[in-house]
């Protein structure tokens, strides 16, 4: 199943998703959930290429403090996001324990820096609730909707929305 995101909100994003999984007998659909400090977060299982472990980068100078550098994965140059500096929660201090998520957005690979991969969630679709908009909050900007599962509240992260809000994460071309 493949959605675009013609930047309308997400209701319409997901409603999508639901026409499709209906027109599939389906309903559900996959994320991955991570922890970031003790908060829960998925990305759509779909977007995921890879989940690696946290290892060296190459720092590049003059970027946003949320692009932590990049990593050579197999001759292509990943920029990795640092979600907890990106969610304006202070810079990660990255150890061997962190993992890195490496997704698909639009025509590039981008890694995510999480504290821990948590399990694999699927739902009815018709589960998620949208974001609710109180003050002015940054993250909110980067969330397409939450679930509640087992007691456990997930945000699920817009991926488009966490490169093009307020600053961009460069293009870096294949090596």
């Amino acid at each position: 199943m493949s959605v675009q995101n013609s930047g309308g909100s997400e209701g319409s994003r997901f409603a999508s998703r639901s026409e499709d999984a209906a027109a599939n007998g389906d309903g559900r659909i996959e994320f991955i959930s991570f922890s970031i400090d003790e908060d829960q977060y998925g990305v759509e299982i779909m977007s995921v290429r890879e989940i690696k472990g946290w290892s060296g980068i190459t720092h590049l100078p003059k970027q946003p403090e949320y692009v932590r550098g990049v990593l050579n994965l197999r001759g292509v140059m990943v920029p990795i996001i640092d979600l907890r500096c990106r969610f304006g929660q202070g810079v990660t201090d990255a150890s061997s324990m962190h993992v890195v998520i490496i997704v698909q957005i639009a025509d590039r690979q981008v890694g995510l820096l999480a504290d821990r991969v948590l399990d694999i969630v699927s739902f009815e679709s018709s589960k998620i609730q949208k974001v609710p908009k109180v003050g002015n909050t940054h993250q909110a900007e980067f969330l397409s909707g939450l679930i509640t599962i087992d007691d456990a509240m997930i945000a699920l992260i817009d991926l488009d929305h966490l490169l093009s809000a307020s600053a961009s994460v460069p293009v870096l071309a294949a090596a």
